[in-house]
Protein backbone atom coordinates (compact mmCIF):
# COMPACT_ATOMS: atom_id res chain seq x y z
CA UNK A 1 0.00 0.00 0.00
CA UNK A 2 1.57 3.36 -0.87
CA UNK A 3 0.72 6.28 1.82
CA UNK A 4 1.51 9.61 1.15
CA UNK A 5 3.15 12.33 3.41
CA UNK A 6 2.54 16.36 3.00
CA UNK A 7 4.48 18.87 5.07
CA UNK A 8 4.75 23.11 4.34
CA UNK A 9 6.44 25.07 7.15
CA UNK A 10 3.89 27.75 8.11
CA UNK A 11 -0.04 27.84 7.88
CA UNK A 12 -0.01 30.31 4.86
CA UNK A 13 1.41 27.64 3.00
CA UNK A 14 -0.66 25.62 0.38
CA UNK A 15 -0.08 21.24 0.83
CA UNK A 16 -2.26 21.24 -2.66
CA UNK A 17 0.25 20.75 -5.18
CA UNK A 18 1.84 18.16 -2.66
CA UNK A 19 -1.38 16.03 -1.96
CA UNK A 20 -2.24 16.50 -6.13
CA UNK A 21 1.28 14.91 -6.69
CA UNK A 22 1.04 12.16 -3.82
CA UNK A 23 -2.60 11.23 -5.54
CA UNK A 24 -1.81 11.34 -8.63
CA UNK A 25 1.23 8.80 -7.68
CA UNK A 26 -1.20 5.83 -6.14
CA UNK A 27 -0.91 6.62 -2.92
CA UNK A 28 -3.87 5.58 -1.09
CA UNK A 29 -3.91 7.54 2.11
CA UNK A 30 -2.33 11.35 2.36
CA UNK A 31 -1.63 12.65 5.69
CA UNK A 32 -0.84 16.29 5.80
CA UNK A 33 0.27 18.98 8.26
CA UNK A 34 1.83 22.55 8.54
CA UNK A 35 5.06 22.44 10.91
CA UNK A 36 8.21 23.23 10.58
CA UNK A 37 10.37 20.26 9.36
CA UNK A 38 13.65 21.04 11.29
CA UNK A 39 12.85 18.40 13.96
CA UNK A 40 10.06 15.73 14.03
CA UNK A 41 9.01 17.03 17.32
CA UNK A 42 5.29 18.16 16.96
CA UNK A 43 4.83 16.37 13.92
CA UNK A 44 1.82 14.47 14.68
CA UNK A 45 0.65 12.94 11.32
CA UNK A 46 3.90 11.86 10.35
CA UNK A 47 4.05 10.08 13.93
CA UNK A 48 0.81 8.57 13.24
CA UNK A 49 1.76 7.29 10.10
CA UNK A 50 4.88 5.91 11.02
CA UNK A 51 3.09 4.17 13.46
CA UNK A 52 0.50 2.08 11.10
CA UNK A 53 3.05 1.61 8.17
CA UNK A 54 3.36 -2.03 8.16
CA UNK A 55 5.66 -4.37 6.07
CA UNK A 56 5.83 -4.26 2.05
CA UNK A 57 4.10 -0.73 2.62
CA UNK A 58 5.96 2.45 0.55
CA UNK A 59 5.49 6.10 1.85
CA UNK A 60 5.78 8.64 -0.44
CA UNK A 61 6.94 12.08 -0.53
CA UNK A 62 7.28 14.84 -2.83
CA UNK A 63 10.54 15.57 -1.99
CA UNK A 64 12.58 14.45 0.75
CA UNK A 65 13.45 17.77 2.59
CA UNK A 66 9.24 17.40 3.10
CA UNK A 67 10.50 14.19 5.83
CA UNK A 68 13.44 16.06 7.37
CA UNK A 69 15.88 18.71 6.85
CA UNK A 70 18.56 16.95 9.46
CA UNK A 71 20.75 14.26 8.23
CA UNK A 72 20.37 12.78 12.10
CA UNK A 73 15.98 12.93 11.91
CA UNK A 74 16.27 11.62 8.15
CA UNK A 75 18.43 8.71 9.26
CA UNK A 76 16.22 7.81 11.94
CA UNK A 77 13.16 7.73 10.08
CA UNK A 78 14.78 5.48 7.16
CA UNK A 79 16.16 3.20 9.84
CA UNK A 80 12.51 3.19 11.23
CA UNK A 81 11.27 2.47 7.71
CA UNK A 82 13.36 -1.07 7.22
CA UNK A 83 12.97 -2.26 10.34
CA UNK A 84 9.38 -2.71 9.38
CA UNK A 85 10.79 -3.58 5.53
CA UNK A 86 8.96 -0.39 4.74
CA UNK A 87 10.77 1.66 1.27
CA UNK A 88 10.51 5.46 0.96
CA UNK A 89 9.83 6.83 -2.13
CA UNK A 90 10.31 10.74 -3.87
CA UNK A 91 8.01 11.78 -6.85
CA UNK A 92 10.31 14.81 -7.78
CA UNK A 93 13.99 12.63 -6.82
CA UNK A 94 15.40 9.77 -7.97
CA UNK A 95 14.93 8.23 -4.62
CA UNK A 96 13.67 4.71 -3.84
CA UNK A 97 14.98 2.87 -0.58
CA UNK A 98 14.09 -0.48 -2.70
CA UNK A 99 17.72 -0.09 -4.49
CA UNK A 100 21.18 1.30 -3.00
CA UNK A 101 21.69 3.57 -5.69
CA UNK A 102 18.30 4.85 -4.33
CA UNK A 103 19.74 4.77 -0.65
CA UNK A 104 22.87 6.23 -1.61
CA UNK A 105 20.87 9.53 -3.45
CA UNK A 106 18.82 9.90 -0.57
CA UNK A 107 21.84 10.12 1.77
CA UNK A 108 23.48 12.85 -0.23
CA UNK A 109 20.23 14.66 -0.29
CA UNK A 110 19.61 14.65 3.34
CA UNK A 111 22.91 16.06 3.62
CA UNK A 112 22.78 18.83 1.51
CA UNK A 113 19.23 19.73 2.91
CA UNK A 114 20.73 20.12 6.60
CA UNK A 115 23.41 22.27 5.09
CA UNK A 116 20.86 24.69 3.74
CA UNK A 117 19.28 24.34 6.66
CA UNK A 118 22.32 26.03 7.79
CA UNK A 119 23.31 28.36 5.45
CA UNK A 120 19.81 29.97 5.71
CA UNK A 121 20.11 30.26 9.32
CA UNK A 122 23.74 31.75 8.89
CA UNK A 123 22.49 34.40 6.95
CA UNK A 124 19.45 35.27 8.95
CA UNK A 125 21.72 35.89 11.80
CA UNK A 126 24.22 37.82 9.88
CA UNK A 127 20.32 40.09 8.62
CA UNK A 128 19.33 40.37 12.24
CA UNK A 129 23.28 41.64 13.22
CA UNK A 130 23.12 44.32 10.46
CA UNK A 131 19.47 45.26 11.12
CA UNK A 132 20.90 45.63 14.74
CA UNK A 133 24.10 47.70 14.19
CA UNK A 134 21.87 49.85 12.17
CA UNK A 135 19.46 50.88 14.85
CA UNK A 136 16.18 49.02 12.64
CA UNK A 137 15.94 45.29 14.41
CA UNK A 138 14.66 46.12 17.95
CA UNK A 139 13.26 42.52 18.90
CA UNK A 140 9.71 41.70 19.48
CA UNK A 141 7.44 44.52 20.93
CA UNK A 142 6.89 44.64 24.35
CA UNK A 143 3.73 43.51 25.68
CA UNK A 144 3.71 43.96 29.50
CA UNK A 145 4.11 47.56 30.80
CA UNK A 146 6.66 47.11 34.26
CA UNK A 147 4.98 50.51 35.56
CA UNK A 148 1.59 48.89 35.66
CA UNK A 149 3.15 45.63 37.65
CA UNK A 150 5.23 47.50 39.65
CA UNK A 151 1.52 49.56 40.71
CA UNK A 152 0.34 46.38 41.39
CA UNK A 153 2.67 45.61 43.58
CA UNK A 154 3.25 48.35 45.45
CA UNK A 155 -0.84 47.88 46.40
CA UNK A 156 0.15 45.30 48.17
CA UNK A 157 -0.39 42.06 45.46
CA UNK A 158 1.92 39.20 45.52
CA UNK A 159 3.72 37.76 42.14
CA UNK A 160 1.01 35.18 41.77
CA UNK A 161 -2.09 37.64 41.77
CA UNK A 162 -0.20 39.90 39.68
CA UNK A 163 0.49 37.10 37.20
CA UNK A 164 -3.10 36.05 37.04
CA UNK A 165 -4.51 39.47 36.80
CA UNK A 166 -2.59 40.74 33.98
CA UNK A 167 -2.18 37.15 32.57
CA UNK A 168 1.53 37.11 31.95
CA UNK A 169 4.13 34.52 33.69
CA UNK A 170 5.32 34.81 37.37
CA UNK A 171 8.82 35.31 35.63
CA UNK A 172 7.45 38.39 33.57
CA UNK A 173 6.12 39.74 37.01
CA UNK A 174 10.08 39.48 38.26
CA UNK A 175 11.83 40.98 35.28
CA UNK A 176 9.26 43.66 35.46
CA UNK A 177 9.96 44.20 39.13
CA UNK A 178 13.71 43.89 38.86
Amino acid sequence: MLYGYARVSSVDQDLAIQTQALTAAGCDIVRSEKVSGTSTKGREELKLLLTFLREGDCLVVTRIDRLARSVCDLALIVRDLEAKSVTLRATEQPIDTGSPAGRAFLQMLGVFSEFETAIRRERQMEGIASAKKKGVYKGRKKTIKPEEVQALKAEGLGITEIANQLKISRQSVYRAIS
